[in-house]
Formats: C-alpha cells, sequence, structure tokens
C-alpha cells in the first residue's frame, strides 16, 4: 500500500515486523511501502534500539534559523496588525513598504500566527501534502464539537469519512455520554455498515485518563466489532484534521445563517444533507462527498461472535488483575481487558500485544519495560 495513503504510525510497525522477519527483499519491501532502502534501514536501527517508540514520527522543526526575521520587525508587524485588525497579511504587507520595510505576504502571516493574531475562522490553508484513505469506510473520524452556541455541555456529536468527507453521523446529543454515542453509533453502523478503522481524541467517553491504556467500556465495544483504534496526538487537533475543519465551516455557517427558527437537531439534519448533497468541496475536485461514499460492505452484528485470532496465532488470557505471564514476569495489560484473550506477536525480543485487530501495547523483555502504544500512537503525528 503507498505511503501516502496509509497510516503512517501503522507502516512503520508493519514494515519493521516484515524486515525483521525477511519476508521479503529488504529493498522489495521499502518499494512496497513506498519509502527509501535508507529510511527503511533507519527505522529498523530506530526499533531495534528503542521499540516502537524509536519509530515514532519526530520533530523536522531545525535547532537554529538564521533566517528568522528580528524582533524589531516582528513588533512592527504586530503593531500595524493592531491598528488595522481587519486586514490581511497582504494588506499589512503592503502597508509596510509604503513605511520603507519590505516583508513578504508569507512572512507577514507567519508573524501573524506566531503572535496569535490570526482568528481560526479566518484561516484557510490548503495543505500542502494530504493523507487521505483510499477507499471509503477505511477510515472514520468522530469527535464532539464545541459547545460555543450550543447551550449544552458539549457540541454536536460528528463522525465523517476520511476519504470522501462524507458526514455519517451529525447529532446533537448534549452530553459526552457513552450510551449516548454507542446509540448514534449503533444507528450508523445498521444503516452504514463497519468502517475497518476509527479515528478518536484523548476525551470523554472513549477515552479514558484513568485506565492504563485509556480502555473504556465503549472503545472495548468498538475493538469487538472488529474496527481498529485510532488515537489523535496530545494537543494536536490537526491530526483529526478532516473532522476539525467540518467543525468549523459548522459554526460559521451558523453564526453567518442562524437556525431559522428550527430546532437544533433539525438544523443539523438539514447542514449534513447540504453537506453531503449539494456543498462542492475543493479538496474533493469540487464533488460532493455523496458522489465518493458508500456504505460500507461489512455489516453490523448487535451480537458479534467471539474474535478468531489468525490460525495458529499465539493467544494468552488476561488474568484477573489484567495481567498476563510473561518470561517469569507478570506484565500489566489493564483492567478493562481482565478475563479477554490478545494475540502476542513476537519480534525479535520484543512481544506486540493486539487486542482484535487493534495493537494496544508493546513489552519489552530484554529491557523489563512496556509501552503503551495507544499513548505513543498519539503523541507524535506526521
Amino acid at each position: 500500500m503507498p505511503f501516502r495513503t496509509m497510516d503512517v504510525r501503522e507502516q512503520r510497525v508493519q514494515f519493521v515486523v516484515a524486515a525483521i522477519r525477511k519476508e521479503k527483499p529488504f529493498r522489495t519491501l521499502c518499494k512496497e511501502f513506498g519509502v527509501s532502502t535508507p529510511t527503511g534501514r533507519l527505522w529498523l536501527r530506530r526499533y531495534r534500539a528503542q521499540g516502537i517508540e524509536g519509530i515514532a514520527e519526530r520533530s523536522r522543526r531545525p535547532h537554529h534559523s538564521p533566517r528568522k526575521t528580528s524582533t524589531g520587525i516582528e513588533e512592527r508587524v504586530v503593531e500595524i496588525r493592531r491598528r488595522y485588525p481587519d486586514w490581511g497579511a497582504r494588506k499589512l504587507a503592503y502597508e509596510l513598504q509604503r513605511s520603507g520595510m519590505k516583508l513578504t505576504v508569507s512572512t507577514v502571516h507567519r508573524i501573524l500566527l506566531r503572535y496569535g493574531l490570526v482568528r481560526e475562522q479566518d484561516r484557510h490553508p490548503s495543505a500542502p501534502q494530504r493523507f487521505e484513505r483510499e477507499a471509503p469506510n477505511e477510515l472514520w473520524q468522530m469527535d464532539f464539537k464545541s459547545p460555543i452556541r450550543w447551550g449544552t455541555p458539549v457540541g454536536p456529536l460528528s463522525v465523517l469519512d476520511d476519504h470522501s468527507r462524507y458526514v455519517i453521523v451529525l447529532h446533537a446529543i448534549g452530553q459526552a455520554r457513552s450510551d449516548l454515542v454507542r446509540a448514534q453509533l449503533e444507528a450508523a453502523f445498521s444503516e452504514c455498515g463497519l468502517p475497518q478503522g476509527m479515528l478518536m481524541d484523548h476525551g470523554t467517553p472513549w477515552w479514558s485518563s484513568m485506565a492504563p491504556l485509556g480502555a473504556t467500556n465503549l472503545s472495548l465495544w468498538l475493538m469487538r466489532q472488529g474496527i481498529r483504534l485510532h488515537w489523535s496526538g496530545f494537543r494536536h487537533p490537526q491530526t483529526q484534521g478532516k473532522v476539525e475543519r467540518f467543525h468549523g465551516s459548522l459554526q460559521r455557517a451558523l453564526e453567518l445563517r442562524g437556525t431559522l427558527d428550527l430546532s437544533p437537531q433539525a438544523w443539523l439534519d438539514a447542514y449534513r444533507w447540504e453537506h453531503n448533497h449539494v456543498r462542492p468541496h475543493e479538496a474533493l475536485g469540487m464533488k460532493t462527498p455523496a458522489s465518493r461514499w458508500r456504505p460500507s460492505a461489512k455489516s453490523y452484528d448487535p451480537r458479534p461472535p467471539k474474535w478468531e485470532y489468525p490460525a495458529g496465532a499465539h493467544v494468552v488470557k488476561v488474568d484477573d488483575e489484567g495481567r498476563i505471564n510473561l518470561a517469569g514476569r507478570r506484565w500489566k495489560i489493564g483492567k478493562a481487558f481482565i478475563g479477554e484473550w490478545v494475540q502476542m506477536v513476537t519480534v525479535e525480543s520484543r512481544r506486540q500485544i493486539y487486542y482484535c485487530s487493534t495493537l494496544i501495547r508493546e513489552l519489552d523483555l530484554e529491557n523489563h519495560r512496556a509501552t503503551a502504544v495507544a499513548r505513543w500512537l498519539s503523541s507524535n503525528t506526521p
């Protein structure tokens, strides 16, 4: 699967496992995963040294910026921006040039961003690189909108297809309760089928800061459906860029149009239909989400059978303290998994632990340490 259409973190895990097991010639693997041979060797070295933490995405920010704009110039840009707060970077650059200070529009814009002088609703950047799943229902993004102007603890619940931007769910449930979210998901699964994966943030009710792996009853229910769970980065809403962008458009529509005396849910239903069937999207070549989306071929079973791991897989049962026995030590998996069967995948001296199809933990037998994969997957994002 090409690099640009695959979850980068999953790609690295799958690549190093295949490379260590020598499933194919190394150069062939690099070509199939869409990476250069030096990059593949780098990932392999880092994994052997540090495990999955070693192959997490690292910051590309330079240690030094010799061409960074001086403080005096930045202060001048901030001063004129505050004089003309409704002017954009292009107008400000022109005004600065008239006073003898020549700056590019992009430089002015970056200064405004650094000083927090660009309102979120005024930002419409074009993404230099889009990470998009190849087909509908490979990944759904789920999040609550902010409660601004909704008069409830949380804004509407949104579920959006990564490939098509088709909005599956848009409902004003008012509270971040597990039973309310599950009811909406059950209705969506019954109508639209199941996605392969779901991307969420570290929020209630699909994540718990009190649990070692953040597991909740809702997240385990999703895993049992065979849905692979992904977590966005801490304080990185751009990880869920598509649903965040949708929420921005939704908020602007609410502010500019008003509700026209409709109930909140009636307004949301009308907006969802317009978004899916009427509004053209630049990222889709001016097509509508409905033109690129289709229901999933995987149907929903409210009582799914016991999860079947691959034939020959090494599976172990989590004991009544949320631990498993391995190499003379009891490793903590999490109390949410008590009584559940998990799969162990051997990668040299490490063991990757899967619950259903989701990688949840990695155990380093040589260094006697464990990594909560859900936290690692969220800490660094491409």
